[in-house]
């Protein structure tokens, strides 16, 4: 039978609830079993509740999932919260000094700090690591791994904090390990080569990388933060430049500094934030200037729901700026569908001569799953699409050309090149010559007819005749994957078709991936159905049922087929 758990590690901000996640996770992955973790916290530095979950397999996972095998409690409030998503044969572990008030007929297993190290001044680390030992001893992980991962996660502490974090850890694997129960992990075996633990946002960052990213400029903000701190931590080995702006709007214009000099620049944030950069996003569209934008989206309007997740900035982004002038729009739905893109952006941006978006979400941004080094591409390809040579005689910036890309020089080699912002003549200054103007205007709008035709990014899972398609969009790929692949487990036909690449729209492609089933439902995390639209728009296909949610949580397998079956 295979092996599924989920585990649930809640408690209140400030109490180590990342720390315990982090820890076992990377450890289970070295011991060979699949992983994937989810966070759940609210916008508080501390208090507030917060939960991890923590999906372990011996098979490869695409999504979280409902329901709790193991649930560890660091205050009352993570008892009452999730008590009712405990499956029956479910084992609560909690801190005795913080709980008291239990389900009954649940079998627990409590921590007390005294018992797991008898030292007051360490009292602070004992429930952590005595935790992570109980629920490697109650699964049957040996201990000895941990105890090596943390040393070397907390080496720089000290030897006095090592040593009690082993202390505690070896306590608490002890009590878990006598406790009699219905799970065990003893039978998943090192993997013959290492896998990959990895979050969305950290492989877009290493997207970046990989295309030769030598700027990034941003300004903090959740979920988008999370590219920002992976790039800058990063950025040494690589030899980028980071530059933390005073604002989003500094970042995007420094950005657009960079590459106009000729390097490849990224910046990028969140809805509130990406606001305001959407004048100086006209500025990228009419000076032809390449451009990556992570936007990661959250609940709005306003400030909204900061720490949660949304695919509602669909339309805004399809729509920003002043008139009309080509973009690209990229949503992945995977960890490595966001290294791939990520890359990719580069290569589209430079060619194209426009700003690329990267669409991603707080779910798949800090969504950490187990990936195999296979799933990421061997090398990246990159095209710079520029001019080295230095050339004679006069050179026209916005020359134009039948497919709408003109020749691109780097500033300060060879000839002079001269860019605007207000509407210019193709050798690059000022016009008001109504007639130029729509030459040009064309000119820059005949790129999206090549670049429609570089764009796919269409995948699929179940029959392709059958009578039920599920279609979606971003970060919804896993879980709708995962609802299909259940439906036709329980011999129900059901086809999932999936958009990484929304614009320009690659409609042939779609309408043949869609083909004609008897019903359509297209799943979205907005409440208008914003992806809907723009497939209606672009195909005249309408779904005959919307999917969506927008609570700020993201969907669970479970959620879609109890919505399908008319139960939500």
């Amino acid at each position: 039978m295979a092996i599924d758990l989920n585990i649930v590690i809640g408690g209140a901000a400030g109490q180590g609830v990342h720390v315990i996640t982090g820890l076992l996770a990377r450890i289970m992955v070295r011991q060979g079993c699949r992983v994937l973790y989810v966070q759940d916290y609210q916008s508080r530095i501390r208090g507030g509740h917060l939960f991890n979950r923590i999906r372990v397999a011996d098979h490869p996972l695409v999504s979280s999932r409902e329901g709790i095998d193991l649930l560890v409690a660091l205050n009352q409030e993570t008892v009452a919260l999730h008590r009712q998503e405990l499956w029956p044969h479910g084992v609560i572990i909690y801190d005795a000094s913080m709980v008291s008030d239990l389900p009954p007929g649940v079998q627990t297993l409590p921590l007390k700090a005294g018992e797991l190290l008898p030292e007051k001044k360490a009292a602070a680390v004992a429930i952590n690591a005595g935790a992570s030992g109980a629920i490697l001893g109650l699964l049957k992980l040996p201990l000895e791994p941990f105890v090596a991962l943390l040393m070397e996660t907390f080496k720089g502490k000290g030897q006095d904090v090592v040593e009690w974090d082993r202390l505690a850890a070896t306590a608490g694997f002890r009590q878990g390990e006598a406790l009699g129960n219905h799970h065990s992990l003893a039978s998943i075996t090192p993997p013959a080569q290492p896998r990959i633990l990895i979050s969305g946002h950290e492989a877009v960052a290493l997207g970046a990388l990989a295309a030769g990213l030598q700027f990034v400029s941003g300004y903090p903000m959740t979920p988008w933060s999370s590219v920002l701190n992976a790039v800058g931590s990063r950025a040494d080995r690589w030899g980028v430049v980071v530059e933390q702006a005073e604002d989003e709007i500094a970042a995007i214009n420094m950005a657009l500094g960079a590459s106009y000099a000729g390097v490849r620049a990224l910046t990028g944030s969140s809805g509130g934030g990406f606001a305001l950069m959407v004048e100086a996003l006209g500025l990228a569209g009419c000076s032809e200037t390449p451009l990556v934008i992570i936007e990661s989206q959250r609940p709005g309007p306003s400030t909204g729901l900061p720490t949660r997740t949304s695919q509602g900035d669909l339309s805004f982004v399809l729509s920003a700026g002043q008139d009309d002038f080509p973009r690209a729009v990229l949503a992945p739905g995977s960890p490595a569908q966001a290294f791939a893109l990520t890359a990719r952006a580069f290569n589209l941006a430079d060619r194209y001569q426009l700003p690329v978006f990267v669409l991603t979400d707080q779910y798949l941004a800090d969504t950490n799953v187990t990936l195999e080094p296979g799933d990421f591409p061997d090398q990246v390809e990159i095209d710079r699409a520029l001019l080295t040579d230095e050339g004679a005689g006069p050179y026209e910036r916005y020359a134009l050309t039948g497919s709408g890309i003109s020749p691109r020089r780097r500033p300060g080699f060879g000839p002079v090149v001269v860019a605007d912002s207000d509407e210019h003549t193709p050798d690059g200054h000022l016009t008001e010559d109504l007639e130029v103007r729509v030459k040009m205007h064309d000119k820059r709008l005949r790129k999206l007819k090549g670049l429609g035709q570089e764009l796919g990014g269409i995948t699929t899972a179940g029959p392709a005749d059958a009578p039920l398609a599920l279609a979606c969009w971003g970060s919804s790929l896993g879980p709708v994957e995962e609802a299909v692949t259940r439906l036709n487990h329980e011999k129900t036909p059901a086809r999932m078709v999936h958009f990484s690449e929304l614009w320009p729209f690659p409609a042939a492609a779609v309408s043949a991936a869609l083909g004609k089933p008897q019903k359509l439902v297209m799943v979205e995390m907005n409440a208008t159905g914003q992806c809907n639209r723009l497939l209606r728009q672009e195909t005249g296909i309408t779904a005959d049922h919307l999917l969506l949610k927008y609570d700020g949580a993201p969907f669970t397998p479970e959620y879609i087929l109890r919505a399908l079956a008319g139960q939500v």
